[in-house]
């Protein structure tokens, strides 16, 4: 074990005795729910018979990417059971909403194909209970969860892992090089790494996953948002030919260029609807607040506000709607691109056919976005109020350059739809004690 390894192992043992008031105080600010913080000292452990294989996604994104590659398990083992652990509420929501009713319905056994539990926080006695409940026959990380104390009881144990689509953004890679000897080691526990993209390959590999090979990025695969039929008919009705812009997955400070821009905008296009969806809900009533004070008229939808005529600024504060906004919207900025996050997902508009304008901060998703630039599906702006008002101008204005940018988004977003089938077997190999070769079947 080396030493930052062994630092994090004592730390953490130190520190459990203040985990329950850390939890409580995450409850009491709704990032956890009280009836189920057990599951974060590593109880609720249920077992069902059989074989059991264990995912676990941070949050939403990753829950998200990850439907198609349960759906995938569940048909290619009819016997299969699986365990999905989440980081987030969030996470766990929305995999609630999107997972089929037929894969969570009792099997055989009166016990759910799929069970969800929140992941135990890194001590080493909660991921030790953890793991002896559940005790499953092989696991997989998605995209970039690296726990040490996780990782090191799953290898005690001689559990299977794999890292699948992995993702080591350019800071994460510059961090995690001061500690080669500890990543290498955390690393070289999985027996299967799949990395998103070649870029991340190449960061995996010069970090010490010596097998990392790169199939693709699930979420280039992941199937449409989904929007409720009734809630999508009711807001057509209510906005009628109104132009609409979108920003969707926002970040603090972008929410101020979109209402900046939207004033920018006002005076030529005075119906024009400006949605913001912050990122994080909970976010909603401090961009509405912020729009009020620009003496824009706002609504909320959390609160049951409607984009009426008179409403210039919608905060669609809820969760699990995106897809029913980009699907209205006349164009789309992507959220966390104005700032340096990184960026949200772009492949989600691109497959509702919705325009998309870009920040210059799109490292988290680097080859789709090449791919959407090249083949004219999206465009990049600056993060400048002006910049911005000008691009929406630029798209409402020119339905045929929307239709084109909408056609060609699509196209690059239609790829891959083998891949969470491809992911699913490799994943079943691990149960078998079969580990995987070579390159990315099929090229």
């Amino acid at each position: 074990m080396t030493l930052p390894a062994l630092a994090w192992q004592l730390l953490t043992r130190l520190a459990a005795p203040l985990l329950p008031w850390h939890l409580a105080r995450r409850a009491r600010r709704g990032k956890e729910i009280p009836a189920r913080l057990e599951e974060r000292r590593g109880g609720g452990a249920q077992r069902p018979e059989g074989r059991l294989f264990w995912l676990h996604a941070a949050s939403v994104g990753e829950a998200l990417s990850a439907l198609p590659v349960l759906e995938a398990l569940l048909a290619r083992d009819p016997a299969l059971h699986l365990l999905v652990t989440t980081g987030t509420v969030t996470g766990a929501e929305s995999l609630a909403r999107r997972l089929p009713q037929a894969f969570t319905a009792p099997g055989p056994d009166g016990l759910p194909r799929i069970a969800h539990r929140f992941l135990p926080l890194d001590v080493p006695a909660f991921v030790a209970r953890f793991l002896d409940g559940w005790r499953p026959d092989a696991g997989a990380l998605v995209e970039s969860e690296l726990w040490p104390n996780l990782l090191r009881a799953a290898r005690a144990r001689n559990l299977p892992m794999a890292l699948v689509n992995a993702r080591v953004s350019p800071r994460s890679f510059a961090r995690w090089r001061r500690l080669p000897r500890t990543v290498a080691e955390l690393l070289g526990g999985f027996r299967l790494v799949l990395a998103r993209s070649e870029a991340d390959r190449a960061r995996l590999l010069q970090l010490g996953a010596s097998s990392a090979q790169c199939w693709g990025d699930l979420k280039a695969a992941a199937p449409p948002l989904p929007a409720d039929p009734a809630a999508l008919e009711r807001l057509r009705g209510l906005l009628g030919d109104r132009p609409v812009f979108l920003a969707a997955s926002t970040h603090p400070g972008e929410e101020t260029l979109a209402l900046a821009a939207h004033a920018l905008l006002a005076p030529a296009w005075p119906e024009l609807l400006t949605v913001l969806v912050p990122r994080h809900p909970d976010r909603g009533a401090a961009v509405a607040e912020q729009a009020a004070k620009l003496g824009l008229t706002v609504a909320r939808r959390s609160a049951g506000g409607a984009p009426g005529d008179e409403v210039s600024v919608y905060v669609a504060d809820t969760l699990g709607e995106l897809g029913l906004f980009y699907r209205l919207a006349g164009v789309a900025l992507v959220g966390g691109s104005l700032v340096p996050h990184g960026g949200q997902n772009p492949l989600e508009a691109a497959r509702l056919g919705c325009p998309i304008l870009l920040g210059p901060h799109t490292f988290n998703f680097e080859e789709p976005v090449a791919r959407l630039l090249a083949a004219g599906g999206a465009r990049l702006v600056a993060a400048e109020a002006g910049a911005l008002a000008e691009q929406v101008e630029a798209m409402l204005s020119d339905a045929a350059r929307r239709h084109a940018m909408a056609a060609a988004a699509a196209q690059v977003a239609e790829g891959q739809a083998s891949l969470p089938g491809m992911v699913a077997a490799a994943l079943l190999d691990l149960i078998d004690g079969e580990r995987a070769q070579g390159d990315c079947p099929g090229g």
